[in-house]
C-alpha cells in the first residue's frame, strides 16, 4: 500500500513538474512585439537619469561662479495632480499601442485600457507623456507637466465596455490614493481642449465616476429646484454681481475664449442629452451648482 502511494505521489509530482515546465516554456516562447521600443524606453529613461544625477548648472553663464556646488538633501520627484481621460478614436488597443510606439506620431499616454479591461502602463507616472496637446484648464497651460493621461480603447461613437470601466476605476483609485489627487481634478480631454477635442465622448459615464470620487457632479436636487436663481445670489442669498455663465465656466476651469465651444464641452460632460451651445434653464442650474463646488 505504501509503495502504491509512493508511486502515485511520484507520478503526480512528475506530471506537475512536466506541466510547470511546459507553462514556463510557453511563457518563454511568447515574443513581445514591442521588445525593440522597450529598449528605446529604457535608453531614454537612463538618459534622463544621467541628467538628474549631474549637478545643476546655472542657466545664465554671466552670473558669478560659487566656490563649490551645494546640493540640497530635501527633494523628491514631482507628483501629478490631474488625471485626463481620453478615448483613442482608433479601432483597437493594438492600433493605439502601435501609435504610441512610433516616434513620428509624437503622442503618448501613461495608460491604455482595452475594451476587455486589459491595462497597459506605458510610461512611469512621474514622467511627462504627450497627451494633452494645446490645452488649458484654469491658469494651467502646460497640462502634460502636471497630469496623467489615460486612453480608453474606443472610437468615440460606441458605449464604453464594463470590463474597461471596471479597470479604469481601479486605476483611478490607485492614482488618487498614491498621489492624493483632488476629486475635482479628474477631467476629460474635451474639457481642457474644447475647440479641438470631444473625448471621452458624450457616452462616457462621468456621473458613475463622480460617485466613486473621481470628478465633480451636480446635486440631483438642482434639476427640480425651480426656486433656484442661477448667477443671482450666493448660498446666503447675497447678490453675486457680475457673475455670468462665462465667468462661472472660467472659474470651473474652462477656456472661455470660444464661449460656444466651452458650453458644448461643459454640456458634453454634465448634460449630454442636448449638445447645443445654448444653456437651458436646467443647464444653468447645473452650471451654477458645479461652479459652487469648484470654489
Amino acid at each position: 500500500m505504501k509503495d502504491n502511494f509512493r508511486h502515485a505521489g511520484k507520478s503526480w509530482l512528475a506530471a506537475t513538474g512536466a506541466g510547470l515546465a511546459l507553462l514556463l516554456l510557453a511563457a518563454a516562447c511568447v515574443r513581445n512585439p514591442y521588445a525593440a521600443t522597450n529598449k528605446v524606453y529604457r535608453r531614454q529613461a537612463k538618459a534622463l537619469a544621467r541628467q538628474l544625477l549631474a549637478p545643476p548648472a546655472l542657466l545664465a553663464d554671466s552670473l558669478p561662479a560659487t566656490p563649490y556646488w551645494v546640493g540640497t538633501v530635501n527633494f523628491n520627484l514631482r507628483k501629478p495632480s490631474y488625471v485626463i481621460i481620453h478615448h483613442t478614436a482608433q479601432h483597437s488597443t493594438e492600433q493605439t499601442l502601435k501609435t504610441f510606439t512610433l516616434t513620428k506620431t509624437q503622442v503618448s499616454a501613461h495608460y491604455v485600457i482595452g475594451r476587455d479591461g486589459q491595462v497597459y502602463h506605458m510610461l512611469n507616472d512621474y514622467l511627462r507623456a504627450w497627451h494633452g496637446g494645446v490645452a488649458r484648464w484654469g491658469g494651467i497651460t502646460d497640462i502634460n507637466s502636471v497630469s496623467i493621461g489615460i486612453e480608453l480603447d474606443n472610437d468615440g461613437t460606441e458605449p464604453f465596455q464594463e470590463a474597461q470601466l471596471g479597470s479604469l476605476i481601479k486605476v483611478l483609485a490607485s492614482l488618487k490614493r498614491t498621489y492624493n489627487i483632488p476629486t475635482a481634478n479628474f477631467i476629460g480631454h474635451g474639457d481642457i481642449a474644447p475647440t479641438r477635442k470631444n473625448d471621452p465622448s458624450a457616452l462616457f459615464p462621468w456621473q458613475r465616476l463622480a460617485a466613486r470620487g473621481f470628478g465633480l457632479w451636480y446635486d440631483a436636487s438642482v434639476l427640480t429646484d425651480t426656486t433656484a436663481a442661477p448667477f443671482a445670489a450666493d448660498s446666503l442669498g447675497q447678490p453675486l454681481p457680475g457673475l455670468t455663465p462665462r465667468e462661472a465656466l472660467r472659474i470651473v476651469g474652462y477656456d472661455t475664449q470660444d464661449l460656444n465651444a466651452a458650453i458644448l464641452a461643459f454640456k458634453r460632460h454634465f448634460a449630454p442629452a442636448s449638445l447645443t451651445p445654448v444653456l437651458t434653464e436646467q443647464d444653468r442650474r447645473i452650471l451654477c451648482n458645479i461652479y459652487r463646488k469648484s470654489l
